[in-house]
């Protein structure tokens, strides 16, 4: 008889001593752990950043920084494997990144919402089908020749399962970024393939579930139909015993109050507890945790909050440990000879062709153009965790062997690796739109409808918004002003984003707020505004990684037929009055949609415009400040501000600069302007046609604006300052810094008012009016006039007979009353 020492490593102790006691702390479970994860987490947000270039979801370089750590790549040496990944420790970090997989899957039954599902129409539900069945059959297919060849002497029924089951998934997390980074999530192959991802899911799950019973070490058909009867039961009792008391604890938990401790300690020991159960059934405990996740009520503020309290944890220090776990058991060298890498290459293809042609042909049967039929079916070809967790299920229950796993986890990381480039080359939906003619503020008839997209991150930004419109619609006539309140979000490599992406795929192009009872409380904010107003204001939501989220913003803008674009400054004034960064990814934003917008736009610098609550529009009493350089974006600051003026609560005054004869207002500074395409251009002001052309139509537009002074002379005020340098211009400025709000163009042939600026698109005079030695107090948007000159990277096409969908919002009383 063998000692035990013979057979396995004696036990690791939990902790050391330390190094001064003469102890290796990598000889003791919990510093070695410590280690393990620190080198995973490094290592594989390493790849993430080298991936991102290439448009990859972080799964994929997770799933190669596993194989890299394992004995395919670094772990070839030896020395490194049994320092850091020995094979005594090997148990901890499975249990390790097992606790944190059940608490995964729970989250990702959290995103599954039933009642998607439900609504899928007959197309989507075909087409989910076909993706399933063509390479589940070429899956059994395949499984006959690798049982002949590299996996013989295997159970064949589990086998077939197996391997049907492994080439048939498709990752709904990792396609829903896919689609979010490719901008097609609210198109018809977006919503197409989210669907069809969402059944898809759920039939993977009950197919493993009954691979599971049929793969166990007794192989009595008697035992595994117990198996499938008491998993049955299980999913029965979690829906009829389960739900209602997490119903009830939903319920106790209203929108806007913190959810009690309590109640998420039960729900996170009922996950463990169900995940018990389905272990002991059989079916492993990955799924008791799925399965409490798809019947937790998702509607109201308690799911959100358990997504908050498990996703960064899980997301970013147990899960990259699943992925290890798998690389060690992924050894690339065991595909060794021609027929192995001839097994490698005909799995590869039956999962491509069963996915891709099995989808496209029945795309095609329901009338789904060519182009977007081809894209769907490599979409549906997506892997990720899911087929990870399918194929260490098969190894761990000694279905496949070391040669098929490799080969099965290769083809997972090689079809999703292709999905975005292909997608990408095969179908790139041109954003097209039919003409409009209302693009900026400024406009010969100025009683057309104008039409506001103004953009919002925080709530911090919603009070001055909302009093900024308010004060902006005059006296005109319901509908003479409409407003698309846009909430920008960061899609996340987060769980939540998912479900954020669901309200996105639900709500339409480009994701509007179709259902009122949103849980949006920013949203809710504006809804509630315009049901109370003489003003149209229909919420939006754009969901999308901040570096491409101009796109959404300008693309939104222009199928609106906006005439300008609202936009946070990307710093916030703190209590002592200086301004703070909010991250140069917002700097960033704003300069994109500046370049590329379709319209006017607008930089609104928060100081607090009526204070830090929505302000009735009786009580509206503010002073507006325009400050008249001249120059196309002067003029739409002040065609803004003739607006503003017909508030009855709204005083403007307006200060034109002048300067003497023979002068300019560049006091012989060489003027930089930044155009369209970033490059930098030296201003001329003392000659040329265009600067004659500027001031003949500031001449004429401020002969507009005098006669319409004369007709509200109460309410409108100005004066024209001579002034002979730059410190004159920045005294009259500091005359003006108690007022509420300052009107002021972009780029005026005017000298910068200060030395150093890190705010290039405020411009030379909103750089000075954004900073805190001129105000605390004074708001300030600054305007830049659209000029199709300079819109030479259109994001939007026009086209003339191009039919755009309905974009006024249209309200009924009923639907008004329920909303309040």
């Amino acid at each position: 008889m063998a000692t035990p020492n013979s057979t396995c490593p004696p036990p690791m102790k939990a902790t050391s001593n330390g190094a001064f006691q003469h102890e290796n702390p990598l000889d003791y479970a919990l510093p070695l752990l410590i280690l393990q994860i620190c080198i995973v987490v490094a290592f594989t947000r390493f790849l993430a950043f080298l991936c991102k270039p290439l448009r990859q979801p972080r799964v994929i370089a997770e799933v190669i920084g596993g194989i890299l750590l394992g004995p395919s790549a670094i772990g070839r040496s030896k020395k490194f494997l049994d320092t850091v990944f020995p094979k005594r420790s090997l148990t901890v970090l499975e249990t390790v990144a097992n606790v944190g997989l059940l608490f995964f899957l729970f989250l990702v039954g959290l995103e599954l919402d039933f009642r998607s599902i439900r609504r899928t129409g007959h197309k989507v539900l075909g087409i989910a089908l076909a993706g399933i069945t063509f390479p589940f059959l070429l899956g059994i297919g395949t499984s006959y020749a690798l049982r002949a060849t590299i996996s013989k002497n295997v159970d064949s029924t589990p086998f077939l399962i197996f391997m049907g089951v492994a080439l048939s998934i498709t990752a709904f997390p990792v396609l829903a970024r896919i689609l979010a980074e490719l901008k097609l999530l609210t198109t018809d192959v977006g919503r197409i393939a989210m669907s069809a991802a969402a059944v898809n899911d759920v039939a993977a799950w009950i197919l493993l579930a009954l691979a599971i019973a049929l793969s166990g070490s007794n192989t009595s058909p008697l035992v595994s139909l117990w198996v499938i009867l008491c998993a049955a039961a299980f999913v029965l009792f979690a829906t009829f015993a389960i739900r209602p008391i997490l119903a009830i604890m939903a319920k106790r938990s209203p929108e806007g109050e913190p959810v009690q401790e309590i109640y998420i300690c039960i729900t996170l020991t009922l996950v463990l507890a169900c995940s018990f159960v389905t272990d002991t059934i059989g079916i492993h405990a990955l799924f008791g945790a799925f399965v409490v996740g798809v019947v937790m009520p998702k509607d109201g503020p308690f799911a959100g909050v358990l997504i908050e309290k498990i996703e960064d944890l899980v997301m970013s220090l147990f899960l990259p440990l699943y992925f290890v776990s798998s690389g060690l058991k992924t050894n690339v060298a065991t595909i060794s000879g021609g027929l192995s890498w001839a097994m490698l290459v005909l799995v590869i293809l039956t999962a491509c062709f069963g996915k891709i042609i099995g989808t496209f042909l029945v795309s095609l049967l329901c009338k789904v153009p060519f182009r977007e039929a081809l894209a769907l079916g490599f979409l549906m070809n997506t892997k990720g965790l899911v087929e990870l967790i399918v194929l260490n299920i098969g190894k761990d229950r000694k279905v496949l062997n070391d040669q098929t796993f490799a080969i099965c986890v290769l083809m997972a990381l090689f079809t999703t690796f292709i999905t975005t480039p292909i997608v990408m080359a095969v179908y790139k939906p041109a954003r097209r739109g039919s003409p409009y003619t209302h693009k900026t503020v400024q406009r010969n008839d100025p009683d057309t409808e104008l039409r506001v997209l103004a953009c919002f991150h925080s709530s911090r930004n919603i009070p001055t918004l909302i009093n900024l419109i308010e004060s902006s619609r005059g006296t005109r006539k319901r509908g003479k002003l409409c407003v698309y309140a846009m909430h920008l979000m960061e899609l996340s490599e987060r769980p939540s984003a998912i479900t954020m992406v669901h309200t996105a795929r639900n709500n339409g192009m480009p994701f509007w707020n179709k259902k009122h009872d949103n849980r949006d409380q920013m949203v809710i904010a504006f809804q509630a505004y315009g049901h109370l107003s003489s003003v149209n204001v229909r919420p939006m939501t754009a969901i999308s990684a901040f570096n491409t989220i101009h796109e959404d913003i300008c693309t939104s803008a222009h199928q609106k037929r906006a005439a300008i674009i609202l936009l946070p400054f990307h710093k916030h004034q703190r209590f002592d009055g200086t301004m703070e960064s909010l991250g140069n990814s917002f700097s960033s934003m704003n300069g994109h949609v500046l370049r590329h917008a379709p319209c006017s736009v607008g930089i609104l610098v928060d100081r607090g415009l009526g204070g830090t609550s929505q302000v009735q529009a009786s009580d509206v009493s503010y002073t507006v400040v325009v400050a008249f350089f001249g120059g196309r974006d002067d003029r739409e600051a002040l065609a803004y501000g003739m607006r503003m003026a017909e508030h009855p609560g709204v005083s403007l005054a307006v200060v034109k600069f002048v300067v003497p004869v023979g002068k300019t207002l560049a006091f012989g500074a060489k003027l930089i302007g930044v155009t369209a395409n970033e490059d930098k251009k030296v201003i001329e002001v003392d000659d040329g046609s265009t600067y004659d052309e500027e001031k003949q139509q500031d001449a004429q537009f401020w002969s507009e604006f005098l006669i319409v002074c004369c007709n509200s002379s109460e309410s409108i005020m100005y004066e024209e300052r001579l002034v002979e340098s730059k410190g004159e211009i920045i005294g009259a400025l500091r005359e003006k810094n108690k007022s509420n709000l300052i009107l002021v163009g972009r780029m005026q042939p005017v000298a910068p008012l200060i030395n150093r600026s890190d705010c290039p698109e405020l411009g030379p005079v909103g750089s000075y009016l954004a900073s805190s030695e001129f105000s605390t107090s004074a708001s300030v948007l600054v305007f830049q006039q659209y000029n199709p000159k300079t819109d030479v990277y259109p994001l939007v096409m026009e086209v003339s007979d191009y039919m755009n969908m309905p974009d006024t919002p249209t309200r009924s009383p009923g639907r008004e009353a329920r909303a309040i």
